[in-house]
């Protein structure tokens, strides 16, 4: 039983979104099962897909937090 873990960021994929939304969700597990099925043979109903949203105040890139990151590189 494969159990795939997809962490996104909680920006969502349109100006003014802070989520995906459930069909991009949707394609998302889709993509993720047909991968495993494809590729290693899993059954789709063996295979388990979780989407964690991270909000952007629990990540950074180059040892900062995403914003700071943001406004430096914006600085350049």
């Amino acid at each position: 039983m494969p159990i795939v873990t997809i962490q996104i960021t909680r920006e969502g994929s349109a100006p003014g979104r802070d989520t995906a939304t459930e069909e991009e969700k949707a394609a998302l597990i889709k993509g993720a099962s047909e991968l495993l099925l494809n590729v290693l043979n899993k059954p789709l109903e063996s295979t388990f897909v979780v989407i964690e949203e991270v909000p952007l105040e629990n990540w950074g890139w180059g040892g900062l937090p995403v914003p700071e990151f943001r406004r430096r590189k914006a600085g350049k």
